[in-house]
């Protein structure tokens, strides 16, 4: 049995969830508030970090400004690991959605606990390859899906339909700029399909925004009805030239 610095035990009782609900040596838990932001773009990398409770959000700027969403993230999600391949910077801004509570793993104290620690090292890899599986899943969403489709699938994960637990159809407040960088499009399209999906019943507003299960049934089963030329033009903005893909 291998007893580590923070004299915990590596045996097969070990408990990875109470090892991250515990500070211990290189490991310590902070709150941020909402907008707070953890880490900025270029900032040194020197932690990992994990999730405890509420939102977060991973977002990139360009050399011209444009900013995108590449990532919300939730109680049990770690973020930051990048350290532990050799990444001296960040190349992304973690800022809180809503207030959270998340633990910081200094990078020495991540590698140690990964190398006496099996428990923890099985669920730490199976989190990684989930994500993994997650980013395929994106690019390939990205690249072949509507902007309609991507909405509607990213509502649907946000809501965490799909994943294991009760989902959680009611949605933290997140706005639609937010949601049009996290899918690749403008706002003004963000907000044509929101009102389209309130209109046929996938969403609806109460206490927050509500996602429904008919959402999901139509994404895997049936194509969502389409936007004629003449309703995209009759409700676009004057900036919108085209009907949105």
């Amino acid at each position: 049995m291998k007893i580590n610095g923070d004299g915990l035990s590596a045996a097969k009782g070990f408990d990875p969830n109470g090892f991250l609900a515990q500070i211990g040596r290189g490991r310590s838990v902070v709150a941020y508030k909402k907008r707070q932001v953890m880490f900025s773009q270029g900032d040194a990398a020197d932690a990992v970090f994990y999730v405890r409770n509420g939102k977060v959000k991973l977002s990139v700027v360009s050399q011209q400004g444009k900013e995108a969403v590449i990532g919300m993230l939730g109680a049990t999600d770690f973020f930051g690991e990048g350290c532990l391949t050799g990444q001296p910077i960040r190349i992304a801004t973690a800022s809180a959605i809503t207030d959270c509570s998340v633990m910081r793993i200094e990078k020495t104290a991540m590698i140690q606990a990964l190398q006496d620690l099996p428990p923890f090292s099985e669920l730490f890899l199976a989190y990684l390859l989930s994500r993994n599986l997650r980013i395929e899943e994106d690019l390939v969403d990205q690249l072949f899906n509507s902007s309609e489709l991507r909405l509607a699938r990213i509502l649907l994960l946000l809501a965490h339909f799909g994943k294991e637990g009760q989902p959680e159809p009611v949605i933290p407040k997140i706005s639609q700029q937010t949601l049009a960088e996290m899918i690749g499009t403008t706002r003004s399209r963000v907000s044509f399909f929101m009102n389209k999906f309130k209109k046929l019943g996938f969403i609806s507003y109460n206490n927050g925004l509500e996602v429904h299960s008919s959402l999901l049934n139509v994404v895997l089963h049936e194509p969502l009805p389409k936007v004629s030329d003449t309703e995209w033009h009759k409700n676009k903005p004057a900036s919108q030239k085209r009907p949105p893909n």
